[in-house]
C-alpha cells in the first residue's frame, strides 16, 4: 500500500494508527488506495478504497468493492467505548441462485467476524447489517435479466491503535465475497460465490 503524507499536528495515537494502516500489504488480488476521508463524523479520519482485481478471475469488470474508514475522537464518544471506531462497507455481485440462499446474510457476516478474529484483531461493540439485493430488469433494462448482490455495512471499536489486523480482515472479507478462498484456509466455510450474468 503506498504511503501518503499526513497533516501536521496529528494526535500521537491517531498517527500511530494511521501508520499501522499504511504499512499493510494487501492480498495481491486486492487493490487498496487511500481516499479522501469523510468530514463531520470525527475530528480525525482516514479512509481506504478497495477493489478486487478482475485479473484474478480473468474478467474486465469489478468483482467486489469496499471502503474502510478509521474515525478518531480523543473525547471517546460513549457509543464507541473508546477513541477509535472503524466503519466499513463491502459488496459483491452474485449469481441469482446464491443470492436466494436463506443463510447468505448470516454466512457473510460470520466471514467478517472470522476474518478479524483469525488475525487477532481486538475490538468491542461490533454492529452492522448484511443485505441481500435481488433485482430484475424491465423495459430498456430487460436484457440485464435477474441479478443478485450482497452488501455488508459494519462498524466496531478497536481496542488499540494497532489497526493492521483490522484492515487485513476487511480485505479478506472483500476477497471472499468476490469468490476468492480465504488466505488462512483454516476453519472457514466458503460458498462458491460467482459473478452473476448481468455484465
Amino acid at each position: 500500500m503506498p504511503e501518503f503524507s499526513a497533516p501536521s499536528q496529528l494526535p500521537d495515537e491517531f498517527r500511530v494508527a494511521a501508520e499501522s494502516i499504511r504499512a499493510v500489504s494487501p492480498r495481491s488480488e486486492l487493490t487498496v488506495s487511500e481516499i479522501t476521508s469523510p468530514t463531520g463524523l470525527a475530528p480525525w479520519a482516514l479512509a481506504l478504497s478497495g477493489d478486487v482485481s478482475p485479473r484474478a478471475h480473468g474478467r474486465d469488470s469489478e468483482l467486489g468493492t469496499g471502503r474502510f474508514i478509521l474515525l478518531y475522537d480523543p473525547d471517546e464518544p460513549e457509543q464507541w467505548g473508546g477513541p477509535f471506531r472503524v466503519v466499513c462497507f463491502a459488496q459483491a455481485p452474485l449469481e441469482i441462485e446464491i443470492g436466494t440462499d436463506p443463510f447468505l446474510a448470516e454466512v457473510a457476516w460470520s466471514w467478517l467476524i472470522d476474518a478479524l478474529d483469525v488475525r487477532g484483531a481486538t475490538y468491542t461493540a461490533a454492529s452492522g447489517t448484511a443485505t441481500k439485493v435481488l433485482s430484475t430488469g424491465f423495459g430498456e433494462l430487460a436484457a440485464q435479466g435477474d441479478g443478485a448482490q450482497i452488501e455488508i455495512r459494519a462498524s466496531w471499536s478497536p481496542d488499540d491503535a494497532q489497526l493492521a489486523a483490522h484492515v487485513e480482515g476487511w480485505g479478506e472479507l472483500l476477497c471472499m465475497l468476490a469468490g476468492l478462498p480465504p488466505v488462512s484456509g483454516d476453519g472457514v466455510t466458503s460458498l462458491a460465490f460467482r459473478r452473476n450474468n448481468r455484465d
